[in-house]
């Protein structure tokens, strides 16, 4: 990745299109478990979203071995996406942005007040 590619998120665009002609491929219970996933991912990103970016690679690897081996969406995920796409970014990834700010201003406060963290 060039800086060009890095200051314009062009690399991320061509990443997202190939992670939806990949999707495409499959059948259609795991393209909507997909775009579920997808959207409870999205709160852990940071700024740009590149730390999502081996996330999503491995869900959409797993949805597609899952799928080749003609295993059911909820055999594979289980029946509630939202806490399989927190469980899958892990306990210290899995802070939201609001959490990241709301961490980062209490930070602020403390050294302003006199407090040191």
């Amino acid at each position: 990745m060039n800086f060009f590619e890095k200051i314009t998120g062009s690399d991320m665009n061509k990443a997202i299109k190939e992670f939806e002609t990949r999707v495409k491929a499959l059948p259609p219970e795991y393209q909507s478990a997909w775009k579920e996933i997808i959207n409870h991912l999205w709160i852990h990103s940071d700024f740009t979203g590149r730390n999502l970016m081996p996330i999503f690679e491995n869900v959409l690897e797993l949805l597609e071995v899952a799928s080749a081996d003609g295993q059911g969406v909820e055999d594979v995920l289980g029946d509630n996406l939202e806490g399989f796409s927190t469980a899958f970014v892990g306990d210290e990834r899995a802070k939201t942005y609001r959490d990241q700010w709301r961490e980062q201003l209490n930070k602020n406060v403390a050294k302003k007040v006199g407090g040191s963290k």
